[in-house]
């Protein structure tokens, strides 16, 4: 058959999908990340434009179409403009760009088609009036599948996690489902529908939005007492000033702050409970300060709010706390070490105090002292029922594996928690009973007469009800995140934030008790309209299907598919564990509506592909685990890919991970390759998307995910050649060097160019059916990389070779010196072996020499009058710095205007800068790394605006 390159296999507007992807983690209305928690989502600008990117035709694979390199230039171009309006938010529902995008896989796909006219299975695998179906077997969150479904492809999206399968679901399956349907609530069925046209999926939202506040406004009825208003009452607004204004009213409560309590170790006050507080801000905001005073009397204490800047900043920072999980005793100052905290509260005696109470003022938060009133509301739910699923606790508690009393998810919640969310949980088989009576009584749209439930392809009115229920059972579940003792109160933004801050459920010792009934965070009915939006912006056509699959033994619903994944990151995050959470409460909701789903008392987790010591009796058998459940997995893609489409495979790494002694390997990375090329997938292109952390450097010695690294692959061929260990690193040294520069051209950060570089070695590394030693010994993947970076290291330093000699002796003093003080001695005799002088770079502006010392000039050192074009030893080192300092205090626009006066040999300072965070990476020099590596993430910007401003005048400098 005719293979053709696709747009992926060769190039990308790599900046516009980063700066898309990064722009689109601020965004919350209307994205599906508001439809439920889930961990590393990929952002739909990355899955988008991979996808477009892997569907569409490179015109360098079309002669016939654009027979030179000029045409080929201007037609990618145009495709690039596509793109990179087609990733762009706003855009996500601009059905006319979208049907733009899809026309252009269409015309691809029916070129592919007339190429493969003759192919044996022609009818099966090339029918130019379909599309062929997608499939993602590690659907998780669902980002890829619904970008899938957007762009026309029939979305297949597996997971072996019920929570995952259930998301997705919601995402690509229901509303295509129900599509173009009005709704069926006697709300909407009253007023006029012939006035509005349901296009889409609106019938499906409006009906989420009416059955969920049906669901808001009847637990209020029933639990409202609950959550009481405070009265602001003479007395108190003489006592503060602040609270004049509402004298006489009723507030309603945004949350109540409590501080987690133990019995004193201190035997002097054993019979008293002392908090346990990490700090004591309530609003650090200017002009909105406020805090809580702990107030000692005698034998016992109390807390006071006050307003306006603590007199100890720092000692109201610090609460109680002494140290990680250790406290003091509020009255004694005795420790209350975590080995105690742990012990008590596993004995059943870890309580709560109320700490403040945060109510709605006029457009600001008022902070109010705590009253015995508030407490003894709390204290008197009484919940019907609770989760008894089990939580481990290492990795549920705090990073030292305690429990703290958490033997069970329902342990986390307060038992007015607890009330409140199986309030709610009763409610939605409830809701779903109405939406039932409700369809039938509609008797509109297509299915009216099919009785059959939605597990079995209904589309009639249990159906309806039973898609109805998955969308309020969601809204449940995702408040449970609000619900929680692990809800903590941000100070800085005055609000409360949910559990799963990040990839865990860490301790909270002073935590937020939210309010479902406030219209704040947490608020049930702000669940419900972030679904609803959902709902309505998602894919409507073509059909989608979401089930519960093993990647390594079913890949796929479908053969011959359009693949696109994202699998786990080796150890990084462990989904089955974290979803315990929330399967705990979903699983009660839901086990009738699909029992074959929930049919497990808990996540899946034996066969969940992560390299999880515990499971497994240590790390190299949960290595040995991983790789061989990924490479059947990768064989499953390899085996049942679509021959026309290559495959696109996300992966992530930890930044802390990727350097020990031999280059940038990681275990987790160095493994998942090995699957890949085990699988006899090849390698053809890499992208570093930067979809974890767009705008800043991962601290060097964080775990913190920088980027994915998106892989583009072929099925080997079967008489792919083997090759000699000095052929493959011949043909290394040949093609690593030029595209090397192609990735720095294409604005790559410095922080993922090594990474990035990994992807054209292994490229000719996974070509070959192997690389073998003259002994005969197989190369491994591990000693491939090695070689990779020796040679991207060597090349890297060959770079250097452009730059001027008082660039080049600035490097090398960098190098060893950073820019500390040293010897004159030194400098001279490194500035002679370099046939320079030390005066030489005085005069240039780079170095300072007094009393016998010399040292480089840092950024903020530099004259501000600077001007390359009248600069007489301009020199490399300089534009670099001064472009930096620019940067530093004048921003974007004012370093363009630099880098135009600058002119030619601005590129080779983009190279510089690489170099120089190269150096700063390797010597744990974070700020510095920081610096060089913001200046080649706005370089695409600078080099706009720098281009935009020419012919333009200019102020001198």
């Amino acid at each position: 058959m005719k293979t053709v390159r696709k747009l992926i296999e060769v190039a990308l507007p790599l900046d516009a999908i980063n700066k898309a992807a990064a722009r689109e983690k601020s965004i919350r209305h209307g994205h599906p990340s508001t439809l439920h928690l889930w961990w590393a989502r990929r952002p739909l600008a990355a899955a988008r434009a991979v996808l477009f990117a892997q569907l569409v035709d490179d015109p360098s694979s079309r002669p016939e179409l654009f027979p030179t390199k000029k045409a080929q230039d201007r037609e990618r171009e145009r495709l690039f403009g596509i793109l990179r309006e087609l990733v762009k938010w706003e855009n996500t529902t601009n059905e006319e760009l979208i049907e733009r995008a899809r026309e252009e896989i269409r015309v691809s796909w029916r070129r592919a088609c007339a190429d493969n006219a003759d192919h044996p299975r022609a009818a099966e695998l090339f029918d130019p009036e379909r599309l062929p179906a997608f499939h993602d077997p590690f659907a998780g969150g669902g980002a890829i599948p619904l970008e899938a479904q957007r762009l026309g492809l029939e979305a297949h999206a597996s997971d072996l996690n019920p929570v995952a399968v259930l998301i997705n679901k919601a995402m690509i399956e229901i509303p295509p489902k129900f599509a173009g349907r009005p709704p069926v609530n006697p709300e909407s069925r009253k007023a006029a529908l012939t006035a509005k046209d349901w296009k889409g999926a609106a019938g499906l939202a409006e009906d989420v939005r009416f059955y969920g506040q049906w669901m808001r406004e009847e637990a209020e009825r029933r639990i409202g007492h609950l959550y009481p208003k405070v009265r602001i009452t003479e007395e108190m607004a003489a006592e503060r000033p602040d609270l004049e204004r509402h004298a006489g009213r009723e507030l309603t409560v945004i949350a109540w702050l409590w501080a987690r309590t133990v019995r004193s170790p201190n035997p002097a006050f054993a019979d008293l409970e002392v908090p346990l507080v990490s700090n004591f801000l309530l609003s650090t905001k200017k002009g909105k300060e406020a805090w809580v005073e702990p107030v000692i009397e005698g034998k016992d204490y109390r807390f006071e709010v006050r307003v306006g800047p603590p007199p100890d900043v720092e000692a109201a920072k610090k609460g109680t706390k002494i140290g990680r999980g250790n406290f003091r005793c509020l009255l004694s100052g005795s420790p209350v070490p975590y080995s105690y905290i742990d012990d008590e509260a596993n004995a059943g005696r870890m309580g709560a105090r109320l700490l403040a109470i945060v109510a709605a003022g006029d457009r600001r938060r008022v902070f109010l002292s705590p009253d015995s009133e508030s407490e003894t509301v709390a204290h008197s739910a009484d919940p019907s029922w609770k989760p008894d699923l089990p939580s481990r606790g290492t990795w549920a508690s705090n990073a030292q594996g305690r429990r703290y009393g958490f033997h069970t998810f329902g342990d986390y919640f307060t038992p007015r928690q607890l009330t409140a969310l199986t309030t709610f949980a009763d409610l939605v088989g409830q809701a779903r009973e109405k939406a039932h009576r409700d369809a039938i009584a509609a008797e509109r749209g297509a299915g009216g007469a099919d009785t059959r439930p939605l597990r079995d392809s209904g589309l009639g009115p249990l159906a309806y009800a039973d898609g109805m229920a998955v969308c309020l059972s969601l809204a449940t579940s995702k408040a449970a995140a609000f619900l929680v003792t692990q809800a903590r109160w941000r100070a800085k933004e005055g609000k409360s934030s949910p559990a799963f801050g990040r990839q865990g459920l860490p301790m909270v010792w002073d935590y937020a008790e939210v309010n479902p009934f406030a219209g704040a965070g947490g608020d049930f009915l702000g669940i419900i309209s972030g679904i609803e939006k959902t709902v309505q912006n998602s894919p409507s056509s073509p059909a989608g299907h979401s089930a519960q699959a093993d990647a390594r033994v079913r890949a796929m619903g479908t053969d011959e598919a359009v693949i696109s994944t994202d699998p786990p990151y080796y150890d990084n995050i462990g989904y089955a564990d974290l979803s315990d959470f929330f399967y705990a409460w979903l699983r009660p909701m839901l086990e009738t509506v699909f029992p074959s789903l929930f049919a497990t008392l808990a996540v899946p987790k034996a066969e969940e592909l992560v390299a999880t010591p515990y499971r497994h009796g240590g790390a190299e058998n949960a290595e040995v685990f991983f790789l061989d459940g990924m490479t059947k997995a990768m064989q499953q893609l390899s085996a049942r890919c679509h021959p026309a489409f290559p495959v696109s495979i996300y992966y992530a790494f930890r930044q802390s991970e990727t350097r020990d002694t031999s280059g940038t390997i990681s275990t987790g990375w160095e493994t998942f390759l090995d699957a890949v090329g085990d699988a006899g997938l090849d390698i053809q292109r890499t992208w570093p998307m930067r979809t974890e952390n767009a705008t800043r450097l991962v601290g060097m010695e964080t775990n913190a995910l920088a980027s994915s690294i998106v892989l583009a692959c072929r099925r080997r061929p079967a008489d792919a050649p083997t090759a000699t260990w000095r052929e493959f690193r011949d043909a290394l040294e040949r093609e690593l060097p030029p595209a090397l520069t192609d990735l720095q051209k294409a604005g790559i950060a410095p922080v993922d160019l090594a990474q990035s570089a990994i992807g054209p070695g292994m490229a000719v590394f996974t070509r070959y059916a192997g690389v073998r030693y003259s002994t005969g010994r197989k190369m491994t993947v591990g000693e491939a990389l090695a070689i990779i970076n020796e040679v991207l290291d060597r090349t890297l330093t060959e770079q250097e070779g452009e730059f001027d000699s008082d660039t080049r002796w600035a490097l090398a003093w960098f190098t060893q010196h950073h820019f500390d003080e040293s010897d004159y001695g030194e400098a001279e005799i490194l500035a002679k072996a370099m046939n320079i002088g030390v005066e030489g770079l005085v005069e240039a502006g780079i170095l300072r020499a007094s009393r016998g010392r010399v040292r480089l000039l840092k950024p903020v050192e530099l004259p501000d009058d600077w001007n390359p074009a009248t600069d007489r030893r301009l020199t490399v080192w300089e534009m670099v710095h001064h472009l930096i300092r620019v940067l530093d205090a004048e921003g974007e626009a004012a370093a363009a205007q630099l880098l135009r006066r600058i002119g030619g040999p601005g590129e080779t300072a983009r190279a510089l800068a690489h170099r120089l965070y190269a150096i700063c990476d390797r010597q744990k020099r974070p700020a510095d790394a920081l610096r060089y590596n913001t200046l080649v993430r706005s370089w695409p910007e600078l080099k706009r605006l720098a281009e935009h401003d020419e012919g333009r005048p200019q102020p001198l400098l």
